[in-house]
This record gives structure tokens, sequence and C-alpha cells, in this order.
């Protein structure tokens, strides 16, 4: 992990402050990996919200416009960056199926 933070294709952020529990977390350290390697062949763009709330409830992380690792925490969907969880803004492009990888 500390190698593709090191040499990213996605420079952006360089790197995230995670709780004990985030830090060893597989399905995130997954997400992260596939974020910043630009790697998206294990993902697919979501068919529908309920593809998107199954990704959430099985414990894995969805990937949003290529930019955020998005999770699902207290009915509220957050996406990381370098301070740590943010909740997601509801723009329309919230709602465009196109923007989401699961």
């Amino acid at each position: 992990m500390r190698d593709l933070l090191d040499t990213p294709l996605v420079t952006y952020p360089a790197y995230y402050n995670l709780s004990s529990s985030m830090l060893n977390n597989d399905y995130l350290h997954s997400a992260i990996i596939a974020l910043h390697s630009m790697d998206f062949r294990h993902y697919e763009t979501a068919e529908s919200y309920d593809k998107i709330f199954e990704t959430f409830a099985s414990g894995a992380f969805a990937i949003y416009k290529e930019q955020y690792i998005v999770g699902y925490f207290g009915d509220k969907m957050m996406y990381l960056e370098a301070n740590g969880w943010h909740a997601m803004p509801a723009t329309i492009g919230l709602f465009s199926l196109e923007h989401w990888l699961v």
C-alpha cells in the first residue's frame, strides 16, 4: 500500500487519516488501491441504486466518478478524503448511475 501511495496514478490525496477499524479494512484497502491505480477491472457501472446499496450492505465501498471512495454510515453517504469521511453533497450528479462504480 505504501508503494502505491508513493507513486500513484491519481495523486490526490497523498494520505488518509483512518480510524483503527478502517485501517484494517481489506475492502477499503482494495477500493483505495483501485482508485489510485485506476484499476477498475473488478468494478462495474451500477445498474441500479439497489446495486449501490447492496455493495454498501456487503461491507464494501463504491467509487463515485472515479474520484471518491464512498461508504454508507449512520444513514448517510460519506466520501473519503485525506482528513477523513465527509457527508456526500446532494448534487444532481449523485443521481446519475453512470457516476457509480460498484
